[in-house]
């Protein structure tokens, strides 16, 4: 969320910013929220005379009243009453006037980055740099769920009668390579300086409103019926809430934090929750990593962040590449973002297996997340976030890299202490 004072200061420039991310119904939201904004200020400077009158009034009443001057006391009473009733009706006012400043204010984007490059969709991300040679083998490599259905490792049918599509049952190897990859990305965290935290994994409305839009709220979330509680959607959701309403110490900053929890999205709106995959789905685990930073240090763990990414997958002898997200695939919040995509011998072309974001100080704002600074000023944090990684769409990515002609699948030397010491898993 922007600063009103931002917005009236530079309404052009919030326009401008709006147009490049295609959003042009928003543009006339600009002046309404000006003119809303003034007209909430003079009401609040309305009041804030009276609030000021009252209290005026009540001394110089109990003034009269010692001096025995009862009439006189009365009526400056009288005054008081019809001022109170004035202010009633100018509080009324201001805390709607507010709301609706505070309504729209939620949904103008985040000014984004100037290396940000303008596009409409993901169709117009630009790749950056890849990493790592990618192979197609000279044998063929069947879709994910075959290959771990040869291991015996996944059972949809039985999941699918359970809870429906976009759930799983994993099995055997492949459930413990799911688990070793998990337990692998948190040590690969902690080793790079971050504390490891396992979060809340169901988080209040004033929580979820803080940290995303409106619109990937209503994509992504689960409510629980008839409480104020939704399961989160990543860890990054319960972890910049952890911070909510805090003043923070300018000398114990940056947090970097690495969580594990279980996801759930309803992925309202995406096109195939898959029968026979599990690219996309409702419920999966990941390893997230997040940052609360000063704002002049965000663009530095920025780089930092998506480049932990990048060196873990090198690790497990998986190809990738980076993709800078343009204008309009970005979430109203973010400021900047790089996804990682790794590369898929089968489909010959890479798929997203994680995103790093820079929100600024949009969450912060949201949240009440402040530094107090050494010489005791006040400011916004900046808070980013990372997927480390999210099994299993990244075990397609494992799998398919992995895989040998006669369907056995390479332990990296990385992953193989928390395989047991295997170094292939092979049919059974």
């Amino acid at each position: 969320m922007l600063d009103i004072k931002f917005v009236r200061e530079n309404p052009d420039i919030v326009k401008e910013n709006i147009k490049k991310k295609f959003q042009d119904h928003k543009i006339p939201m600009v002046d309404e929220v000006i003119k809303l904004d003034e007209e909430a200020r003079k009401v609040q400077q309305e009041a804030d005379s009276l609030r000021a009158d009252r209290n005026k009034l009540s001394k110089q009443i109990g003034a009269l009243m010692g001096q025995g001057k009862k009439e006189e006391a009365e009526e400056v009473k009288k005054q008081v009453g019809l001022n109170s009733a004035r202010l009633a009706e100018l509080e009324e006012k201001e805390t709607e006037l507010q709301a609706k400043v505070k309504k729209i204010m939620m949904v103008i984007p985040n000014i984004i980055d100037p290396s940000v490059p303008i596009g409409k969709n993901d169709q117009e991300n630009v790749e950056v740099q890849r990493y790592g040679e990618p192979v197609v083998p000279d044998f063929e490599i069947p879709y994910h769920t075959e290959i771990m259905e040869s291991f015996n490792g996944i059972d949809l049918d039985s999941a699918r009668r359970v809870a429906g599509n976009g759930f799983y049952y994993l099995m055997g190897d492949i459930a413990r390579l799911h688990s070793a990859v998990i337990s692998y990305a948190r040590d690969f965290m902690i080793n790079r300086g971050f504390t490891y935290c396992v979060p809340p994994f169901m988080i209040r409305s004033d929580v979820v409103t803080g940290v995303m839009s409106f619109d990937e709220m209503e994509a992504m979330m689960y409510k629980i019926e008839g409480e104020d509680l939704y399961l989160i959607g990543t860890s990054e959701h319960s972890m910049i809430g952890k911070f909510i309403d805090n003043v923070l110490e300018e000398k114990n900053l940056p947090y970097t934090l690495t969580s594990y929890s279980p996801c759930f999205r309803k992925e309202k709106g995406a096109h195939g929750i898959e029968e026979r995959g599990v690219y996309r789905i409702h419920q999966f685990e990941k390893q997230e990593m997040i940052v609360v930073c000063k704002p002049e240090d965000s663009k530095m763990w920025f780089d930092k962040l998506w480049q932990n990414t990048v060196d873990l997958f090198r690790t497990l002898d998986i190809p990738v590449r980076t993709l800078e997200c343009c204008s309009g695939d970005l979430a109203d919040l973010k400021v900047k973002s790089v996804d990682v995509e790794a590369w898929s011998p089968r489909q010959k072309k890479y798929f997203e297996v994680g995103s790093c974001s820079n929100l600024s100080d949009a969450q912060a704002r949201r949240l009440g997340i402040r530094v107090k600074a050494e010489d005791g000023s006040k400011y916004y944090a900046h808070t980013l976030n990372n997927t480390v990684v999210a099994p299993p769409r990244m075990l397609i990515a494992f799998l398919e890299n992995n895989l040998n002609a006669d369907g056995s699948v390479n332990i990296p030397e990385a992953l193989q202490p928390y395989m047991g010491g295997m170094t292939k898993i092979v049919k059974k």
